[in-house]
């Protein structure tokens, strides 16, 4: 099942296959086939495809173009039904059985361009994991947890489920990652917590099984005598296709969810730490939006905040959309949530902030925004600022590659015992 889905044998040979079943669907046939109907059935294949697109492009609040690709994928599935249609009175029988063939492969690829454009999975194995929900490695329930005392090499996730209390948020099951030191004693020391999200299609074990964030804390806790920081793995959308940008709206209470249900939970449970300044949240994409917004609106939860390749604020196409998708149309909503907003009228914020930026170097807007937007405004309402652009692009593996990279940081920040004390300096990688 190791069987990578980003580049290898499979995504080549589930092209090369597509395209010899629709050329066996196609067939050469009659010359009225050939000069009239196999015509019909492009041009009609081409209108649609070209009409997906542009419904995708203005209707649907996608604001990044999707690949090319994708759409040469799409038109090839259409074209293969077309050809169904158009060539079913004389069609041989095997050329009607490569049609299904064709559409399926076809969907398959154009499926797996989305994947290779996020990373979301790596490989078969991943897809299969994730799809049909197998339990993480090391996976217990908070009882069992709960029943561990003593030396353990490295940290357990735990699934839990969290009331919906204040929200009434419908949300997936969400996990808890505890570090060595957690089990030492019945006496639980209290660590600080880092509330993880994931991008705008996500799931909550998404920083597990592709971001690798219980791989990097249980190397940072081996250097450090079993502390880490709790990492939660939220649920802010609560499915799969839902995009809440973590925002209290249509799609229910995804704000209330992260920031009235999940820290008193997590600090009863585990009996962490509940000062805001040992509490953190991070994420990647919407996933880094959303710990903008969050910290910057909640500093009274959250004191520190890691946003990798976010954006400047909630959104789902331009003002008048976000607004109207997010937030049911209330303006003052969308004001009151805005970070750029937030920071131009809120009073100086806690001493002891801390804002982490990150960005790869090919992801241009991104940078921009940070360098140009964001930092300054930071620095202004009162935030220490860490900035850092790595070699990367816009998917998981940058996702994976930055948390490692700036863990160490976050985990001082948040006061985790044994670290150095907590710094943040303005610390820019040279832009490419």
């Amino acid at each position: 099942m190791n069987v990578s889905l980003l580049q290898g044998w499979l995504p080549a040979t589930m092209k090369i296959v597509a395209v010899l079943a629709l050329l066996a669907a196609v067939g050469w046939r009659d010359s009225g086939w050939r000069l009239r109907r196999l015509p019909v059935a492009l041009g009609s294949a081409v209108l649609l495809t070209v009409l997906a697109a542009l419904g995708v492009r203005y209707l649907s609040g996608v604001t990044d173009p999707l690949p090319v690709s994708l759409w040469v994928w799409l038109g090839v599935a259409i074209l293969a039904l077309a050809v169904l249609v158009a060539g079913w009175r004389g069609g041989r029988w095997w050329q009607r059985a490569a049609v299904p063939v064709t559409v399926l492969l076809a969907v398959a690829t154009g499926a797996n361009v989305i994947n290779q454009e996020t990373g979301y999975y790596p490989t078969v194995g991943d897809a299969v994991g994730e799809l049909t929900n197998q339990a993480l490695p090391s996976q217990i329930t908070v009882d069992e947890a709960k029943s561990i005392t003593g030396k353990t090499s490295t940290g357990r996730i735990v699934s839990v489920t969290i009331p919906a209390t204040a929200s009434n948020f419908a949300h997936r099951q969400e996990l808890v990652y505890l570090p060595p030191a957690w089990f030492r004693s019945k006496v639980r020391p209290k660590l600080p917590v880092v509330e993880m999200i994931g991008g705008e299609f996500s799931a909550p074990d998404n920083w597990l099984r592709i971001g690798n964030a219980a791989q990097t804390a249980d190397a940072y806790a081996k250097k450090h005598k079993g502390f880490a920081p709790v990492m939660v793995f939220v649920d802010p959308s609560g499915g799969f296709k839902v995009d809440t940008e973590c925002a209290n709206g249509p799609a229910g209470n995804a704000q209330d969810h992260l920031v009235k249900d999940v820290p008193p939970f997590v600090a009863s449970t585990f009996e962490t730490a509940t000062d805001p300044r040992k509490w953190g949240v991070a994420g990647w994409s919407m996933g880094g939006t959303c710990a903008l917004t969050l910290a910057v609106t909640h500093p009274d939860v959250f004191g520190h905040f890691l946003d990798i390749s976010g954006d400047l604020g909630p959104n789902t196409g331009n003002k008048d959309q976000t607004i109207a998708k997010l937030y049911g149309g209330d303006a003052a909503a969308w004001a009151a949530n805005d970070p750029m907003t937030v920071l131009g009228h809120h009073a100086k914020y806690p001493k002891g902030v801390t804002a982490m930026l990150m960005a790869g170097d090919q992801e241009t807007r991104q940078i921009g925004q940070m360098k140009q937007q964001l930092e300054p405004a930071l620095h202004k309402a009162g935030y220490l600022v860490h900035t850092t652009v790595l070699p990367g692009k816009h998917v998981w593996q940058f996702a994976a590659t930055g948390f490692q990279h700036d863990f160490a940081l976050l985990a001082q920040q948040v006061g985790t015992p044994g670290s150095r004390p907590a710094t943040a300096k303005p610390e820019v990688a040279p832009l490419p």
